[in-house]
Formats: C-alpha cells, structure tokens, sequence
C-alpha cells in the first residue's frame, strides 16, 4: 500500500508517535480517521493535518471502554471509502516497582494496551474483511520480548500484543487481511515520567524520537512488514533474551537494584498516557 491507497483509522493520534505517524501518512496523501479521548486536542491536529490535503476526520472516543470502541467503530463504518489499515497505537504506562502499584494502576495498563486493541480489532475485522487488502499493524515495544524490572504491566501489556499478532496473522492467513507488528526501543514521548527519563539516563538506554519510529510504521505498512524491532542493540538483547535469559537476567540487575534504591513516585500523573 502507498500514499493515497490508503484509508487509515490511527488511535492514540495527538501525541508522540502516533501524531508523527499521523503527519507522515498525511503527506504522503492517505486519508486518516484519527482517535484519542482529548476532542480539543485531537480536532486541532485534524485541522493542522488538513493543510496536507487528505481527508482527515476525528472520533474522540477512550478505546479502553465498550461505548468508545463502539463509537470507533460506527465512525469507521461511516467512513468514505471505508478503512483499509488499523494501527493500534494507543497505550500507557506506569514505571515503578510491582509492589509500589496499585490495583488501578494495573488493570489500566493491561486493559488500554491489550484487551482495549484486541477488542477494537475483533470490532473492525469484518469491515477489514471486505477490503482487496486490509492491514492490522500492532505497535508493540522491544519490552515486549524482554521482560524490563520497573515495567511488570506494560511489559506483560507488550508481550500479549506481541502474541496477539502473531496469533491473529495465522488466524488470517489466506485472507486479506495482513497483521504486522512494530516494536520501538524506548522513545522520547509524553509517556517517559521523570523517573522513567532518570533510570534511562543512568542504565544508559538509547532513546529514539517520535518522528524515526514513525518512519519505521509507515515503511512497515508501505512494505507490509511482518514485523520489525528497532533499534541495536535491542534486537540482539531480544535474541539473547530467547537464547540465553540468564545473561540478559545479570545485565539487568542493575535497573533493579538502583529502582529499589528510589524513592516511590508521588507524582500527581503517575499514569503516563502516550504510546511507545
């Protein structure tokens, strides 16, 4: 699929990567139906990605509930031409000890970044069906292959859409539908809290910016890419991880013993909203 091929629902579309993968389907010509739950903030980035020319319509709408899939899902019935690519970008994270969590903290991470895409796909499918070509692409993470101490929920969020696509592209093959899955290294976004941002700096964790990993979703869907991991040396860390988990086991221990060693977050925003 190029450019003007394509008719794109994006969630999670006002900030980070999926509002650089947003702008970059735009210049390319593909016409966008872009949802997040802020209708202020997502109807001024529709008015800005018009200036490139392509249809851009919105749906404000938390996918992480029943009534805002459902509202998703009627736009996307509704949409001119009909949708031919699915990018499930949204999520959230909470960077902290297990233990320093709450209940709430857990199942908003889980629910957001697995069941809500798994149950917004399962809702889109027979639309996606009734396309010549159709696509499902998963924005995973690298922690989705690699277990990361500080990131119990959004590692285990990332492992289960990392199986999800697997899953569903066999479930699919044959069809005309196509599941991918792009998995960024840690990424400069709204999601990195400032204890995030400190543990980065001291374990020396590359980070990539939003605009390179869209890029990366964009060339994946362009070439319909089963799947890419970014970054090195995380892809050799995922093949390590596979091979020789002790190894990567010992490498870590430093992120938790200096975790252990911080003071639990007060901060009043603890849930960061963004995608990675």
């Amino acid at each position: 699929m190029k450019g003007r091929d394509m008719n794109v629902l994006l969630t999670g579309a006002t900030g980070g990567i999926g509002l650089q993968t947003a702008a970059l389907l735009a210049t390319r010509g593909a016409n966008l139906l872009l949802t997040a739950r802020d209708e202020n903030r997502l109807n001024g980035v529709c008015n800005w990605l018009r200036e490139f020319g392509s249809r851009v319509e919105a749906v404000a709408a938390d996918i992480a509930t029943a009534d805002g899939r459902q509202r998703v899902a009627a736009a996307a019935q509704a949409y001119p031409g009909g949708i031919d690519v699915l990018v499930n970008n949204a999520g959230i994270n909470r960077f902290d000890l297990l233990d320093r969590q709450s209940d709430q903290d857990l199942e908003a991470v889980v629910n957001t970044n697995l069941l809500a895409p798994m149950l917004l796909t399962q809702k889109l499918l027979p639309l996606l069906r009734q396309r010549q070509r159709a696509i499902v692409l998963n924005v995973g993470s690298i922690v989705g292959s690699i277990g990361m101490p500080g990131q119990v929920a959004y590692c285990s969020s990332k492992f289960g859409i990392h199986g999800f696509s697997e899953a569903l592209r066999r479930e699919l093959q044959g069809s005309s539908v196509k599941v991918l899955y792009v998995a960024p290294r840690s990424t400069d976004t709204d999601m990195n809290d400032p204890l995030m941002r400190e543990m980065n700096e001291l374990t020396g964790v590359r980070t990539d910016d939003s605009t390179a990993v869209a890029r990366h979703i964009v060339d994946a869907i362009t070439h319909t890419t089963r799947e890419r991991f970014i970054g090195w040396p995380e892809r050799l860390f995922v093949k390590l991880n596979a091979l020789l988990p002790g190894l990567v086991d010992r490498s870590l221990q430093k992120q938790a013993r200096l975790l252990e060693r911080t003071p639990a977050s007060t901060e009043p925003h603890a849930i960061s909203h963004g995608v990675k």
